[in-house]
């Protein structure tokens, strides 16, 4: 039984609550919040909800801290402070700057004889190890990553502190031109732009200046003005009725040769209803593999690629020999 912690009780940290009720070798012992504790009503009954100044009471009671912070602000911080307790898990998706985020994880964790995996979840995740799986396989070749359809929540946030703006929910969208001549092995070379487009649903105060609030966005640097984007301007009602929920998934492609007369294309892809529920189940897939591995003595900080795959599952080596190899 691995007893596990949850930093932050947000949508990621309520997702791995149920996905731990989904995994019989797990038990949540506490959640930490900054936070009321008082305010919090866990889904799971007889779980303690704990003030973060008073976590480390715990560093006898959990096997593993899932940590459910902003990669922004928070899990730098984070992670290496509370490495030094605990074995951790993070999904750090700051890309540029995972490997300062690993060296600094990796320092506290080797001091502290603990394990911290980072970057975990679907991108950074499982698509860096497709990614790294089809780089092995065809080193001559390219790489494609299409994001979407999906919920940005920065993006979305990024419209919603817009002078004017209410409420937003922003989708990353892949263009169907630039996929389909992935698939079809033509390798093409393909911008920003080419790559996807964005659509925003946007809910205005009352007297907002809608032209200025859709010039803002489709010029907002880093965010849309690469990008072709769309702008709809609907009712709370109306966004809450059909942009209630946070679905994403995407593709990862590599197209590549084995020799002049013939040509290969690996895909993998995602459909999800909730990224931050199938995060989530990541996430605790590999607190599993982090317990067992510190039982065996590893320390350090890690990444999904160093984690061997019988390490996230619940089952024997001789079961998933016999029922998956």
């Amino acid at each position: 039984m691995t007893k596990i912690g949850i930093l932050g009780y947000g949508n990621l940290g309520k997702g791995v609550e149920k996905a731990i009720l989904k995994n019989s070798d797990m038990e949540l012992v506490a959640i930490f919040t900054r936070r009321n504790p008082n305010s919090i009503t866990p889904a799971t009954k007889n779980v303690n909800v704990v003030s973060t100044n008073d976590i480390e009471n715990y560093k006898d009671k959990i096997d593993v801290l899932i940590i459910c912070g902003g990669s922004a602000t928070d899990l730098p911080i984070q992670t290496p402070k509370y490495v030094e307790m605990f074995n951790v898990i993070d999904s750090f998706d700051t890309h540029a700057k995972i490997p300062e985020h690993f060296e600094n994880v990796d320092c506290a964790a080797k001091k502290s004889g603990k394990i911290g995996i980072i970057s975990v979840g679907w991108d950074p995740g499982l698509f860096s190890l497709n990614r790294l799986y089809a780089n092995a396989i065809l080193p001559d070749g390219m790489d494609y990553t299409f994001w979407g359809k999906g919920v940005s929540q920065g993006h979305s946030d990024a419209i919603r502190r817009i002078k004017g703006v209410k409420d937003a929910k922003q989708y990353t969208i892949p263009v169907d031109e630039a996929l389909k001549a992935v698939r079809e092995g033509k390798n093409p070379v393909l911008s920003t732009r080419q790559k996807h487009t964005r659509e925003c649903f946007v809910v205005v105060e009352e007297g907002a200046n809608k032209e200025q609030i859709e010039h803002e966005i489709k010029t907002m640097p880093n965010y849309f003005a690469d990008y072709d984007t769309t702008v709809h301007f609907i009712t709370q009602e109306e966004l809450e009725k059909n942009h209630s929920k946070i679905p994403h998934g995407g593709f990862v492609l590599r197209s590549g040769k084995t020799s002049e007369e013939n040509s290969h294309i690996i895909e993998y892809s995602l459909k999800l209803d909730s990224n931050p529920e199938f995060t989530s189940s990541v996430l605790v897939a590999y607190a599993r593999a982090a317990h067992k591995l510190n039982m065996e003595g590893v320390s350090g900080c890690k990444t999904v690629f160093d984690i061997a795959p019988k390490y996230l599952i619940a089952k024997t080596d001789e079961e998933i020999r016999k029922t998956m190899l």
